[in-house]
This record gives C-alpha cells, sequence and structure tokens, in this order.
C-alpha cells in the first residue's frame, strides 16, 4: 500500500536541486559565523530605530513648523544630558528665549528634539487643550502605571476618563471642605510646634538645629515639617493619623525616606534612555525597586483604609473625621451621584496621588519659605509681627482675605519654587498653536501661529515662565514678597498668564491642580503657627551655599549635606501684646 504523501514534502520534492543548493551553502556559512552577541544584538536594535524615529521625523517635518534653537552638542544625548544635570535648567531655557524667541526647539534624545513655549499665549492654548489634543509622554505613562497602577488615577487618566475622575473628586476640594478641613491642619501644625519645644529643651539652650527635611532625606522621621505633613494627608486625605510626628513612622514614610537617601550613580543616564526607550524604566534597578515598595506600601494602606471608610458609613458609626476627609467627601459624593461613580482600583490609585502630590509638594514649598526668611531677617520679622497683632489662629477664610503678607510670602514662594518645575506632553494630534507676537522660523519667515504635527513633544518649563525676567522684570530672579502688595507689582506681560495668581505652579486648564486651595490653605497655616513661635536662621550664616537634591522630587539642600538635609536653626519666640523676641 502507498504512503500517503505529505503535503510539505511533496513542495519540497518540487523545489530544484539548485535552490536547495544554494540552501545549504547557507547553512554551512551560517554555521561557520561568529556568535551573534547581546552587544550586537543592542547595536541593530539602536539602528533600526534610529532608522525609524529618522522616517518619522521626515513624515512630520512637512507638517511642523521648523523652529529656530540651539544647535546639538551631543548626537547621543543632545542637551537633555545638560538639562538633567543643570542646577536651573530654568536659566538655561531664559538663555535660549533671550536668543531664539519666545518658541524655540531643542535637540534632545538619539536625534529627538522638542517644543519649548515661552509665550502666555502659546501655553494658554496648549493647557486648555491638554489631556485630548496633548497627552501623557510614553515615558510619563510608564513611570505613573509602575507607581499608581496601570491607566489609574487622575494624573495618569486622561480625555473622558480624566474628566469624570476629576468631577468625582471636586467636591472634595472644594471650599467648604477646606473650611472644615482648617481644624485638621492646625491639629498638626501645633504638633510639629510641640515636638520643636522639645527638641529646644532636650538641648538645653535657647534653640536647636533642626533638620527641616530628614524626614525625606534619612531615618528620622519625628518633629520636623514634612512629617508634619504627612499627619495632616492622613487625617485630612483619609481619616488616618498616620503617627509620624508622634516618632511611630508608616511603611510608607520609610519609603520616601528611601527616595532622599538613595544613590543617583547611574540614575540620570537610566533616565535619559528611557526618554527614547521608556520600557527601561521597568528594569530592577535599586530606584525601580524603591518605586515598587512605595507603590505597594501606598496600596496596602488606601486599600485597608478604603474598607474600613466604607464599613465605617454602612454601620453608621463612622466620626466627625470621615466627613473632613478627602476619601470620606469622594465616598459620599459617590452615593449621591451614580455619575460621579469611581471603581475601587481607581479611588485607591486617587488616595496614592494624594499622598505623594500632598505630601512631596507642600513640604517642600514649607522648606523653601523658612530658607528665604531665615536669609531675610527683615521679611521674617514684618510676617512675625502681622501674625502676632491680627491675634488668635485665623479662619479659613481670614487666611484668604485678610492676612496679606502672609498671602504674599506663600506666593512669592511658589513662584521662585515650584515643587513641579516643568510639563511636558506629546501630540496626539495635529494643531496649530497662536502666538503673541511674529516669530521667526528656521528658515527666516515670519509667522504668527505654528503648525504642530501628531507626534511632537512640547515642553513648558515652569521655573522659566515664573521667574522669566521678560515676563515678571529685572527683579524676577529676586524672592521679594512686596511685589504681591505693589500697585504695579505684577507686571502686564505677567498678567497675561493665566495660572493661579499668574503663576504656572498649578499648572493649568483641564489638569491644574484640583489640590491647590488644600496645599495654599496648608502652606499658610503651618508657615503661620511656625512663625509665630519661632524665629529661623541659616545654620551656617546668611551666606549658606543651596543646590537641589534628588527625592522623589527636586528638593532644597545645603552644599555638602548628605541626602536632602536642611538644617536650621530654630529658636523660640516670646510674644507679646503686638511685639515680640527671641528667647
Amino acid at each position: 500500500m502507498s504512503q500517503p504523501q505529505r503535503p510539505c514534502q511533496s513542495v519540497i520534492d518540487r523545489v530544484p536541486r539548485t535552490i536547495l543548493g544554494d540552501l545549504s551553502v547557507g547553512s554551512s556559512v551560517l554555521e561557520r559565523a561568529p556568535p551573534f552577541h547581546a552587544v550586537d544584538a543592542a547595536v541593530a536594535l539602536a539602528a533600526l530605530w534610529l532608522l525609524l524615529t529618522a522616517a518619522r521625523v521626515a513624515r512630520r517635518r512637512p507638517k511642523t513648523t521648523q523652529l529656530s534653537g540651539p544647535p546639538s552638542p551631543s548626537v547621543v544625548f543632545g542637551f537633555a544630558k545638560d538639562l538633567l544635570e543643570s542646577p536651573d535648567a530654568g536659566a538655561m531655557y531664559e538663555a535660549w528665549g533671550d536668543e531664539y524667541g519666545i518658541v524655540y526647539q531643542v535637540p534632545t534624545v538619539l536625534g529627538q528634539s522638542r517644543i519649548i513655549l515661552a509665550d502666555p499665549r502659546a501655553i494658554a492654548h496648549f493647557y486648555a487643550r491638554e489631556t485630548w489634543t496633548y497627552a501623557l509622554t510614553p515615558l510619563d505613562k510608564v513611570l505613573l502605571d509602575r507607581l499608581f497602577g496601570v491607566g489609574r488615577g487622575i494624573l495618569r487618566s486622561e480625555g473622558e476618563k480624566h474628566r469624570r475622575q476629576r468631577k468625582s473628586l471636586t467636591p472634595a476640594f472644594s471650599n467648604n471642605a477646606l473650611r472644615r478641613l482648617t481644624s485638621v491642619f492646625y491639629d498638626s501644625a501645633y504638633k510639629v510646634k510641640g515636638a520643636w519645644e522639645a527638641l529646644i529643651e532636650t538641648g538645653g539652650n535657647d534653640s536647636a538645629v533642626i533638620e527641616v527635611q530628614s524626614c525625606l532625606a534619612s531615618h528620622f522621621l519625628s518633629h520636623l515639617i514634612p512629617a508634619g505633613r504627612l499627619d495632616t494627608i492622613g487625617i485630612a486625605g483619609f481619616s488616618h493619623d498616620f503617627g509620624s510626628l508622634d516618632g511611630k513612622p508608616a511603611s510608607v514614610t520609610e519609603m520616601f525616606d528611601a527616595f532622599g537617601s538613595s544613590s543617583n550613580a547611574g540614575l540620570n543616564f537610566m533616565f535619559l534612555l528611557a526618554q527614547a526607550f521608556p520600557s527601561i524604566i521597568r528594569l530592577p534597578t535599586p530606584r525601580s525597586k524603591l518605586i515598587d515598595r512605595l507603590s505597594d506600601s501606598m496600596g496596602e494602606i488606601s486599600t485597608v483604609l478604603l474598607n474600613r471608610t466604607r464599613k465605617e458609613k454602612e454601620l453608621g458609626i463612622e466620626d466627625d473625621k470621615g466627613e473632613k476627609s478627602v476619601i470620606g467627601l469622594l465616598i459620599k459624593a459617590e452615593r449621591e451621584n451614580a455619575e460621579l461613580y469611581l471603581s475601587d482600583e481607581e479611588v485607591v490609585a486617587q488616595m496614592g496621588v494624594l499622598l505623594v502630590a500632598g505630601y512631596e509638594t507642600t513640604s517642600i514649598a514649607l522648606t523653601w519659605a523658612l530658607i528665604e526668611l531665615a536669609r531675610n531677617q527683615t521679611v521674617q520679622t514684618r510676617l512675625r509681627e502681622e501674625l502676632l497683632a491680627f491675634g488668635g489662629d485665623p479662619t479659613y477664610d481670614q487666611l484668604s482675605n485678610n492676612l496679606l503678607y502672609l498671602d504674599a510670602v506663600v506666593h512669592e514662594t511658589l513662584r521662585m519654587y515650584p515643587p513641579v518645575r516643568e510639563f511636558t506632553r506629546v501630540a496626539a494630534e495635529d494643531d496649530v498653536i497662536p502666538v503673541s507676537q511674529p516669530i521667526r522660523t528656521k528658515s527666516g519667515e515670519e509667522v504668527n501661529n505654528i503648525s504642530i504635527a501628531k507626534g511632537t513633544v512640547i515642553t513648558v518649563n515652569i521655573s522659566y515662565i515664573n521667574r522669566s525676567s521678560a515676563i515678571w522684570g529685572l527683579d524676577a530672579k529676586t524672592w521679594r514678597p512686596e511685589r504681591w502688595l505693589e500697585e504695579d507689582g505684577i507686571p502686564k506681560k505677567a498678567q497675561e498668564v493665566q495660572g493661579h495668581r499668574h503663576l504656572l505652579t498649578f499648572v493649568d486648564g483641564p489638569r491644574t491642580c484640583l489640590g491647590k486651595g488644600f496645599a495654599v490653605a496648608e502652606f499658610k497655616i503651618v508657615l503661620s503657627v511656625l512663625v509665630k513661635n519661632f524665629a529661623f536662621e541659616l545654620r551656617d550664616g546668611p551666606e549658606t551655599k543651596m543646590e537641589l537634591g534628588r527625592g522623589v522630587l527636586p528638593r532644597p539642600k545645603v552644599v555638602g549635606e548628605d541626602g536632602t538635609n536642611m538644617p536650621l536653626r530654630v529658636r523660640r519666640v516670646e510674644a507679646g501684646a503686638g511685639s515680640s523676641k527671641c528667647v
């Protein structure tokens, strides 16, 4: 009986022997070829990526206005490495703006480039179309997914999903909600006061040197401003006291500590490569493992607190702290309006966002305020006199409307030292951005708008805009609270900036910081309590040199100090009727 013919066999049988012979020769050549190492594979992939990038840029070029800008100093890094390592990237952007105009182009990693906006009209257009026309970059998505979960949380969501989450969270940050939270902020501020008084007593002198950032930069978690910050976030956000002011560190605070004290070796190089290859962030480096541990810790805390809060509401045993917490108000709004419903995963992600954004940003701003008050004793004295003349603890409305010099100090600090210093997005579709004055393109043509092709990267450097001499005047680089009280203190050009109080510190548009009222109220309350009760000096004198250290966000530090340590000398103030003196 004949064997059934196999289809593949019949095809092979019909292939000319000359071709099979060629294949056998090719096989023998491959057998004799040297082994293909991982380095060769990496080089090949990089070459392929460069070709694809070049093709993508070539396709985009006819649609995107070709702008002037600085020539690339490096084929590999462009200016990305210089900007990342600069102590003042905003000054670099401003120097380029002076040379190339209000909108220009900067080369970055592996032949990529980004457009820099420094024109208030262009920036307003850009922010107004954020989340739809301008979306998160691939690198931002990877980082936020790793920290808060894939596609979750208000920082990560886009489009309609972002609109729904923002609408759900808005009631928790309303003026009425903040009025209920004011007592929580004061409780936390007075815990800081008591802890610092204990440190001074323990030292046996009239003052003590206190490391105001060591809860983020080292393993000392009690008695410091940022530790008080986490207690406030715990109670105001979640009806939970993390206990960090009482010397009982929570696991999440230990994760924040580790970011301040971890080594930066190789970190910059990895981050630069990640701008071209975002998945590099997923590699198991020491810092990425810290991100995973922080994410796990926040997730555990948030899940437990969410379940507890919902159970207490179901049983009707919640206390008044629940009604004063962001998460309590969020769950209440969720019950009352089905449109505002968030999944458990989304609620947990929002709690993680509140921890990171709240803990980091306001504590950084508070530290900068104390540094500037220590440098400027006249300002510190004037602020203390205003607070003591007012009398007791001001209410939320009094903080908003009455204490004008406190308001000036707070907003001048937010202008000079925005905790988040840069905002970058990628165009999800073609667009045309208007500008307030004609600009000259790379070819020398004058245009009144710029064409943006899908895939173009756009950056607004917040430090640059907040401190631009062209926008804020010749003294823009000087910390001077009085500008907020003078009749012409805010220049007309600055008034064109459409952010909160003409600042981009809280960005603008659909992603303007939902918690800005929360942050400003707490900033004022903590600062008022501390300045009424303590006087501040730089430990090493008024000429002490500062630099930026790396935590979750850049933080101030004294040059030469470990981690992000910021030691200040703190003295108790003896207050009399309308006057004060240091003890």
